[in-house]
This record gives C-alpha cells, sequence and structure tokens, in this order.
C-alpha cells in the first residue's frame, strides 16, 4: 500500500427494514454525501456501542430503538481525497433493529456534527451505487439474502458526488 496514506473512521450502524424498505438518511457530509447511507455514526468519548447506535439513531431518523441485534463488522476501504489523506477505511459495526417506536422524520435537527437532513424508507430495488454508501448496498444485500457477510470490502473507486 506504498504511497496511500489512509484516515481511518469508525462508526456504529443500524439496517432498519419494513416492507422491502430500507431507513436511510440523506447525507450531508463526508465521503457519502448526496447519497443514501445509513443512520449510525461515530461514538462520543467515553461512549460505549450500544448507547452509540440508539444515540445515532434517533438523531438522524427521530426513532427509538427498543430492540436489536449486532450482526458484525466490516472495514471498507476506497480512494478519497481528505485533508492529507487519499484514502478512507470506513469500519462499521453493524445492528439490526428488530423493534423500535415512533415515525422516521424526513428533517431533523441541524448541529454541529450532525451529517443527516433527515430519513425515510426506501425500497430496496430503488438503492444502488449511483445514489448509495457502500454500507446501504451492504444492508441492502443482507436483506434480499438474509446472510450477513463480514468480509472486508475494497473498492479501486469512489466518486464524491
Amino acid at each position: 500500500m506504498a504511497n496511500k496514506t489512509f484516515h481511518t473512521a469508525f462508526g456504529v450502524y443500524g439496517i432498519i427494514e419494513k416492507d422491502k424498505k430500507l431507513l436511510v438518511i440523506e447525507k450531508n457530509g463526508g465521503p457519502y454525501i448526496n447519497r443514501y447511507d445509513l443512520p449510525g455514526g461515530s461514538l462520543d468519548q467515553g461512549e460505549g456501542l450500544s448507547a452509540a447506535v440508539r444515540r445515532e439513531i434517533l438523531e438522524e431518523t427521530g426513532i427509538k430503538i427498543k430492540d436489536f441485534l449486532q450482526l458484525g463488522t466490516v472495514a471498507f476501504r476506497y480512494p478519497w481525497k481528505y485533508q492529507r489523506y487519499t484514502w478512507n477505511e470506513h469500519i462499521c459495526v453493524f445492528y439490526l433493529v428488530k423493534n423500535y417506536e415512533g415515525n422516521s422524520q424526513s428533517m431533523v435537527s441541524q448541529f454541529v456534527g450532525q451529517d443527516s437532513l433527515g430519513s425515510g424508507f426506501i425500497d430496496l430495488n430503488n438503492l444502488n451505487i449511483n445514489n448509495s454508501s457502500p454500507l446501504v448496498l451492504l444492508a441492502k444485500k443482507y436483506i434480499v439474502s438474509g446472510v450477513f457477510e463480514t468480509k472486508d470490502i475494497s473498492l479501486n473507486k469512489w466518486d464524491v458526488l
């Protein structure tokens, strides 16, 4: 990996499916800007994984998680010019949300660090590489197949829209 400088990001993400639709957020920052992404994100200092996924999903969608299951961890690597870095390594812990209360909000509160414009359920057939993050595409594959693959994913090309 000579001449590659990696930015490393770590986060927790929720998969919420209803009627063959996936709950996604509209991303307004980072390498997935202008694409659909899964609700979730980074941990606050001293925060555990479970608390972080609950908080992030509530902040980004308005939904309160009641029951969830950790599916596994996947690292996504792809080219991304950011600050002094040329590549991104996004390490993601995925959760299947089994039960929740509330409705997704198409608009959410904006504050420093908020990278969601709002959320909604999108038909799986309308999610593709041109409008979705690699996290969303992995979630779609899991919903369709019923198998969650924890194999890391490397992309030779990634377009920031």
